[in-house]
């Protein structure tokens, strides 16, 4: 294997890596709060799997940006990082200049709640609940990044996961929004 079609690979499997630690993490977090779930919110397994993902998704994140940084296909910039939808659109296309900023957006929108997540002690509850609330907007844009601008999705085993996450996230949303909320 030569070292383009490597970082590629490497590119695509981090990003789906993190993209699963992420859902995981969003899932198990709404499983403990939601009332129709009461038996979970006192599981120790279930929280620290959450806790668990909700850093895990940050190491691989990383390789996934590192790698589409050295991959000539990828082309991107290290402004691409920092500043969402600058990528230009004849290299990308519109479709692709989107996925770009939707995935700068994503990872500043993520490590704002997991910095804030590390400071919950130090904050006044309700901003790190909202701040923390991000994530369903996070996994949203997480979602249209990986649509517009994946190759992946032309995978039946790939699509049918994202999908089912989503479906499974929107599910326990409406139980949550139906049943109520357990008191943290």
């Amino acid at each position: 294997m030569d070292l383009p079609t490597f970082l590629w690979v490497l590119a695509r499997v981090a990003g789906l890596a993190s993209f699963i630690a992420l859902s995981i993490s969003l899932l198990t977090g709404l499983a403990l709060r939601t009332a129709v779930l009461d038996w979970a919110g006192t599981n120790r397994a279930l929280r620290s799997t959450h806790e668990y993902t909700a850093v895990l998704w940050m190491p691989l994140g990383a390789l996934h940006i590192v790698a589409l940084l050295f991959d000539d296909t990828a082309r991107i910039r290290l402004v691409d990082l920092v500043m969402p939808f600058l990528a230009p659109l004849s290299v990308y296309g519109l479709r692709g200049a989107i996925a770009v900023g939707l995935g700068t957006l994503t990872l500043q929108v993520f490590a704002l709640v997991a910095v804030t997540g590390w400071l919950k002690r130090r904050m006044p509850a309700g901003a790190w609940l909202w701040i923390h609330r991000l994530s369903y907007l996070a996994f949203a844009m997480l979602f249209l990044h990986a649509l517009l601008g994946g190759t992946d999705f032309s995978d039946p085993l790939v699509s049918a996961l994202t999908w089912s996450v989503a479906l499974a996230l929107g599910v326990l949303s409406l139980a949550r929004v139906v049943w109520g909320r357990l008191p943290a």
